[in-house]
This record gives C-alpha cells, sequence and structure tokens, in this order.
C-alpha cells in the first residue's frame, strides 16, 4: 500500500508491524473525522484521510481516547476505500476521433408514436419540433459544433415535396399493416428551410439520412427487393445545393443491414445502390470542395453483410461505416439500471467495436466507423433511467469506449424526443446527459490516450484524451461502484507519479532532463513550478439519488440560467499534489494543463 496523504494532515503513529500489515493490504477502511464547520467543509472538498486497515483493541482504545479528547469531533464516516494504479501514455496517440464528436439525433416519430403503455415523442420529430424554442438553440449553440443526424425508423418512409413528386404530402399517420405501424410521410420544401435555417444559426454540422426504400418491393415478409429510384432524393439533393444548403453528409437507409429491423435490404444490391449515390453526389457537388460524404448503411453490426457492402460497392464510395447500437436492451426492463452499473455487462460491447474495425480494415480501409445511432435502451429508452443521472454511466463509458476502438463520430438518440432526450422534450430544459457531453465536448480532444489500469478493479472506469483547446490531458474516471471509494496514483510511462512532486526530485538528479522531457509526460514543466493545479469536475446526483434528473457539478446543481442560459461548467482548481479520488457512484474530469504529451502537440 502505498502512502495517502491525510485530509487534515492528522498524523496516527501505529506499532511497525501494523504498519507493515496496513502495507500489504489494498483495500482499506477510512475514518473522515470533521468538526461542524471548517473541517466539515474541508471533508466535502477533498473526502480523504487516514488509512486504517483493521479495528484492534489498542487501536480501539486510542480512538476511545480521541474521542474523549477532541470534543469537537462531531461525525466519523466509514467507507471502503481501494487504491487505484494507473499509467497514461502521452507519447502517442492510440486513436483518433473527429472533432465534432458528439452528435444527436432528430427522429421522425409523431406523437402517437408508444411503447409499454406509454408515448413520450411528443412534438419532438423533424416534421413538428418547435425549432424557435430559445432553449432548443442554445443547447445546440453551447457545443463548438454539435453535429446532428436527421433520421430513424421512418426515414426510409419519408417522401420529399420537391422537384417531379406529385402526390399528397401528409404526415405520418398509423396504419395497420404500415412499416412499424406507420404511413408514409412528406417532408414539405418549406419545412426543410425552416430546418436549415435552425442548423445555419446553431451552426450544427448536418447529417440527412435519405430514404432506401423508395421504388422497391417487398418481395417477402421483412426483405425488400428490386432498384432503389433515386430521383425523389436527386431532386431533394438539387434542391438543398441550389439554396445553399451546407449538409456535411448524405446517409443512405436505416436499419436494412443483416435482418433489418421491420425491413431489409441485400447486401449485393445496396452495394450497387451506394454506387448510384455516389455517381448522384460527385454530380450535384461537382463544383464543391470538400463534397458531402456518403454514409452508410445506418444498420445493426452483421459482419459479413457489412463487409459485403464494402466489397460490392468498391473503393471510395463509401466514406463511413455507421453502425447502431442498443446495447441496454428493450426500455422496459426493469434491470436497466443493474445493466448500467455492471462493468462487464458494459464491457461487452467492446465486441461490437472490434468487428467493425476489423471489418474496415479487411475489407474497407479507405471508410471510417462512426456510431450513428444509439440510446442505451432501445423502444424510446427507459422511463425514469434514461434521463436521469445514472444513464450518464452508460452513456460516458460508452463514448470512452468507442473512441479507443476508433469511432470518429458518436450520435446519441436522440437530441430530443423520447425517454433518452438530452433535452426534455416539454420544458426543452437539458437532462443529465446533456451535461456529460457538453463536458465531453469542452475537456476531451480528439486524440486517444492508452491507459494501463495495472490491475485496477472493473468498477472504476478509465479514460483518458488530450485536452481540447489547451495543452495537457483530460482523464475522465466512472465510480460505478456503491460503496467503494477509489484513490488513484497517476503515473506516465516511465513511472513518474504525476500528481506529487516527484518529477521536481528527478529534475533536480537526473542529467538527462532534456531528453526525458520529449520521451515521457509529466506534470510541470519547471523546476520552480511551486503552485501547478489540476481542474477537478466531480459529477454527482442530488440528494445521492442515482435517479435524479438534477446533475451536480462540484456540489452545485446544473440548471439554466435565469435568461435560460446554458450554465458555465466551472472546475475546481487543486493543487497538483493533492491525492486523486472518487467518490462511490460519481463521476470526475480531471484535466492536467502542465501534463507534458509529445502526443497532443
Amino acid at each position: 500500500m502505498r502512502n495517502i496523504k491525510p485530509a487534515y494532515n492528522f498524523h496516527v503513529h501505529f506499532p511497525k508491524t501494523q504498519q507493515n500489515h496496513m502495507k500489504q493490504s489494498k483495500k482499506k477502511l477510512l475514518f473522515y473525522l470533521s468538526t461542524p464547520l471548517e473541517l466539515s467543509l474541508q471533508l466535502h472538498r477533498r473526502l480523504i484521510t487516514s488509512p486504517v486497515v483493521k479495528i484492534i483493541d489498542p487501536l480501539m482504545e486510542f480512538c476511545t481516547s480521541l474521542v474523549v479528547i477532541l470534543a469537537s469531533v462531531s461525525v466519523i464516516v466509514a467507507q471502503d476505500v481501494e487504491e487505484s494504479y494507473l499509467v497514461i501514455n502521452g507519447s502517442l496517440p492510440m486513436a483518433h476521433t473527429d472533432a465534432s464528436y458528439i452528435c444527436a439525433t432528430i427522429d421522425w416519430w409523431p406523437d402517437n408514436k408508444c411503447d409499454y403503455h406509454q408515448c413520450p415523442w411528443g412534438s419532438s420529430s423533424a416534421l413538428n419540433l418547435d425549432l424557435s424554442h430559445p432553449f432548443l438553440a442554445k443547447a445546440v449553440q453551447a457545443f463548438k459544433r454539435m453535429r446532428i443526424r436527421v433520421g430513424g425508423s421512418l426515414q426510409d418512409q419519408v417522401l420529399y415535396k420537391v422537384g417531379n413528386y406529385s402526390g399528397p404530402c401528409h404526415p405520418f399517420t398509423k396504419t395497420k399493416g404500415g412499416l412499424f405501424g406507420f404511413s408514409k410521410g412528406c417532408l414539405p420544401m418549406s419545412r426543410w428551410d425552416e430546418l436549415n435555417q435552425f442548423f445555419n444559426q446553431t451552426r450544427a454540422l448536418v447529417t440527412f439520412g435519405l430514404n432506401a426504400l423508395y421504388g422497391r418491393q417487398q418481395v417477402k415478409k421483412g426483405a425488400w427487393g428490386g432498384d432503389w429510384n433515386s430521383s425523389n432524393a436527386r431532386d431533394f439533393i438539387k434542391y438543398t445545393v441550389s439554396k445553399g444548403y451546407k449538409i456535411d453528409s448524405w446517409e443512405f437507409g436505416n436499419e436494412l443491414s443483416g435482418k433489418g429491423i421491420g425491413a431489409m435490404v441485400d447486401a449485393d444490391q445496396y452495394g450497387s445502390d451506394v454506387i448510384e449515390l455516389r455517381g448522384i453526389i460527385d454530380d450535384l457537388y461537382r463544383r464543391f470542395r470538400p463534397k458531402p460524404l456518403l454514409v452508410a448503411p445506418g444498420g445493426f453490426f452483421d459482419k459479413q453483410w457489412f463487409a459485403t457492402l464494402l466489397q460490392s460497392s468498391g473503393s471510395e464510395i463509401v466514406n463511413v461505416l455507421t453502425l447502431h447500437l442498443y446495447n441496454l436492451g428493450p426500455g422496459v426492463d426493469r434491470n436497466l439500471v443493474k445493466k448500467i452499473l455492471d462493468p462487464h455487462f458494459l464491457s461487452r460491447a467492446s465486441v461490437t467495436f472490434t468487428g467493425l474495425q476489423q471489418t474496415i480494415d479487411m475489407d474497407g480501409p479507405w471508410a471510417s466507423a462512426w456510431i450513428g445511432e444509439s440510446g442505451g435502451a432501445y423502444n424510446s429508452g427507459g422511463l425514469h433511467v434514461s434521463d436521469t443521472f445514472v444513464n450518464s454511466f452508460w452513456y460516458l463509458d460508452q463514448l470512452g469506449m468507442a473512441a479507443k476502438y476508433h469511432t470518429k463520430v458518436y450520435c446519441r438518440q436522440t437530441l430530443i424526443g423520447g425517454n433518452y432526450g438530452l433535452l426534455n422534450r416539454t420544458t426543452f430544459m437539458p437532462n443529465p446527459d446533456y451535461y456529460s457531453a457538453l463536458l465531453w465536448d469542452q475537456l476531451m480532444g480528439t486524440g486517444v490516450l492508452a491507459v494501463d489500469r495495472k490491475n485496477i478493479a472493473p468498477h472504476l472506469r478509465t479514460y483518458a484524451h488530450c485536452s481540447k483547446g489547451k495543452p495537457g490531458i483530460t482523464l475522465l474516471l466512472i465510480n460505478l461502484s456503491n460503496r467503494t471509494h477509489f484513490t488513484l496514483s497517476v503515473h506516465n510511462i516511465l513511472n513518474i507519479n504525476l500528481h506529487t512532486t516527484q518529477y521536481k526530485t528527478l529534475k533536480k538528479k537526473s542529467p538527462f532532463v532534456h531528453d526525458l522531457k520529449t520521451a515521457v509526460s509529466w506534470v510541470g514543466s519547471k523546476s520552480t513550478d511551486e503552485n501547478l493545479s489540476r481542474e477537478e469536475y466531480h459529477l454527482t446526483p442530488r440528494h445521492g439519488n442515482i435517479q435524479s434528473k438534477t446533475m451536480l457539478l462540484n456540489g452545485v446543481p446544473l440548471e439554466l440560467t435565469r435568461n435560460g442560459d446554458i450554465p458555465s461548467l466551472k472546475p475546481t482548481m487543486v493543487k497538483v499534489d493533492s491525492p486523486i479520488s472518487i467518490a462511490p457512484l460519481s463521476i470526475k474530469f480531471l484535466q492536467f494543463p502542465n501534463f507534458d504529451a509529445p502526443g497532443c502537440e
């Protein structure tokens, strides 16, 4: 056991035999001693104190005497503690994300889309969302540049009222026998104009999902055949170009891959169709540089189907493979919270990420990987789960995991709508996951750094990135345990402890400091630095209730200002030699501004 600095500089001297016993332990029982005022405030800020392993008779006698002597002591809090050892490799990123990694979707579901006797969509569709609501624009503008993906289950039934289309233009209605129980719907160009005005106002990057079933026929249950009729899509894209609307990428189809969800299309046929779409994009954007990306298939991973798509379409046709992922299962599952807090369950998603990356490496090295849609729990998400604090354990963990596996963009289902919206569908106020996404956007850069966990308990999830827009690195800690308080020792690849002054001693003693500095990462760049600090962003739920809809940042509720603005996400500044810790069932971002990471320069 390594020494842990007491929170109050309170020293207890044990016999040597007891000290040796303590050094061999990996789990300790911490006692937090506080006075009603000053020490209790210090306890709230630091949550660290001296370790005690066994309560034996001499120690009990000592503690009893201490209580008698220190009449001001009012509270003794016991908690399991485990020390963890992290090594961060800042010499070279293991992967990179796009600058606009955070993405959210706007779906097509109407207000009468219902699951499990609830109808959680309201007016959140691309056809009826109140784009003039001030909270909506401010929520998107708070990001450096958020990507918005317009798409979802009904996109393959959307018709565009433009060009040669002369049919009626009605919204979706419930229809017996229709795909997903709904009729075809129509997007009038007046609404498309309004959407693009909103996108322009908020500087959003736009990915639009096209109808990939237009012109096909259902050949058997769930299976659709025949060539795609591209005429309506071509007219729509042509109108978009003529209006000067900036679309970053066009996505072909939604969940038609593999066995499909509601409908499926053969991979070879799909490959032929994306070649046609590529021709349309190249023609209509022939004077543009860069041209919009072609994204496909926007579905669940089927290794053989995805490989065949890449092989049949050929090099440089599909720019991005988009994957949908709902690894928590149905929203009605009563075990959703249990799944979210189970590290072994969360880690299963890595199999899908690995499979997708292997497919790209083997069959389409020109393409990149995106999560085109992920809401955790499918069928509108989990009521009183997906919109609460506990969901951020899943969301941030998956953001971190996806980035490690070379995912460039991660689209959250949804920006608004269903139970999993980043925004409340009626008040437009942010749910906890919104603030988690915003903190990621503000702190985590594009460079993903390897973290050697050194036998860390699985309930402590750890991710590191180059910091965004500033020197150094940002570390994300997610504590899934409901009782273990983790203390961390963070080191670089040469075993230099990054939150102590060990590096100063090394610099004074070593004649090779200059060469060492270029090879590894450490906190601080000058041996005279005496006031180095790190930024900490500690996320907890209100009243300790993990299913609360209010998130606290460093103990302060995150709420809109009186003017409806997104609050500033301010860190607590902590001395670099202060112990690093994370409380049970909480999340923490730590930004080390002075961490010299050559791979982040």
